[in-house]
Parts: structure tokens; sequence; C-alpha cells
């Protein structure tokens, strides 16, 4: 719940972009039901306006979302057990806050724990908060002025929820390393800065987690 201030500061921001990209409410507001990925539909948003081919809006939504698939791979071992149509379900409402709270909660797998309801809880609050907070920057659209600084308060506060994440000095590292990475493939299309950023974190994390064994045994 505490969150909920942050996730409807974006939710009003993507839907003002929306509401003034000249698309229908109608359409709006079932884009917005089911894509269900603010940066996502911003992202495919002036594609869309400026007529550009199917794939393009296809491949630019594609590579912003490629975070999911990390997302997914962590999340495996806490629902690998739950039948096909149920984790296709939950995957629906995967997102950077969820998991953030999610991977807060349970750092190591919980033998015998429902962890879907935990994730599912979360879910649901953060999936409501954005639908209500979206639909209203749709249908407001052009009331909402910019000089609010809705953007600016989503980014902060999605900012102050990464800081709680790190936790040592490696995660620390890890997080300066994807956002120097993030600076420096700025000029990449489609947003491919973001994907660059996540690969240097993780490989980063990867190197961290080989390193300890080996500091394990020296000291032994």
């Amino acid at each position: 719940m505490p969150m909920a201030i942050g996730i409807a500061a974006w939710g009003l921001v993507a839907g003002v972009a929306m509401a003034k990209s000249g698309m229908g409410v109608a359409l709006a507001i079932f884009m917005s039901v089911l894509v269900y990925a603010g940066s996502a539909q911003i992202a495919a948003l002036p594609l869309i306006a400026a007529g550009a081919p199917m794939w393009v809006v296809w491949a630019t939504t594609l590579c912003v979302s490629l975070r999911f698939m990390a997302f997914s791979f962590h999340y495996r071992p806490y629902f690998a057990h739950l039948p096909r149509g149920q984790r296709i379900a939950l995957s629906f409402l995967m997102g950077d806050t969820n998991f953030a709270l999610f991977i807060r909660r349970f750092p190591q797998l919980v033998p015998g724990y429902r962890h879907e309801d935990y994730f599912l809880g979360c879910a649901v609050v953060t999936f409501g908060v954005w639908q209500l907070a979206i639909i209203t920057g749709i249908v407001a659209g052009h009331g909402i002025p910019a000089s609010w600084g809705l953007g600016f308060a989503g980014t902060m506060a999605l900012l102050a929820l990464t800081c709680t994440q790190l936790r040592s000095p490696s995660t620390w590292v890890a997080a300066v390393v994807a956002a120097c990475a993030a600076v420096a493939a700025y000029a990449l299309p489609m947003k491919l800065n973001i994907v660059v950023a996540i690969a240097a974190a993780v490989a980063f994390g990867v190197l961290a987690d080989h390193a300890r064994p080996d500091r394990a045994k020296a000291k032994q």
C-alpha cells in the first residue's frame, strides 16, 4: 500500500500520455487493461501515432519488456509446482513493484509456504491502483497539466523502492554498474539501454556469486 502513491503517479502519467496521443477513450482503456505495462504503453504510443509499421511497435515493446523475462526466471523456483494455467495467469500480474516487494519478503524459498498468496495480494492491489489511476488519466486527459510533475513523483517513488533492496556492498555495486550502463547506452534505439543495464547488473551478480566460494575457500 505505501507504494500506491508512486504507482498512481505513473498511472496518471501513462493515462494522460494516452489521452494526448489522439487515441480514443474506449481504445485507450482497452489497451491499458490488456497490456498492463506502463513503460511499454508509453514507448508504443508515439510509434502508433506516427503510423509506424506494426513490427516496429512490437519490437519496441518487446525490448522494453524484456526485464520480465528476468523476473520470471527468478520467480520460477517459487511457482514451478503450480499448474501451467495458474502460472500464466500470475505472469500477467507481474510488475516492477511487485517483484521488488516479493524479493524483499522472500530472498530465499521457504519450503511449504504458499508464496503465490503473497504475490497475489501485492499484485491485486497494484493492478487495481494502476487501472484506477491510468483510467483517470485517460478520462481527465488534457485537464492534468504537465506542471504537476507526476512523472518525477513516480520516478522518485520507484527509486526509493529500489534503494531498499540494496542491502550489501555487492548489490550497491550492481546498482551503480546498471546505472552507468544505462547512461552510457542511452543513445541506443527502442530503449535498449534498459536491456544493457539489466545485462550488466546480471553479469556483475554472476561474477560476484562465483567469487564468493573462492573467498570462502581462501579463508579456510
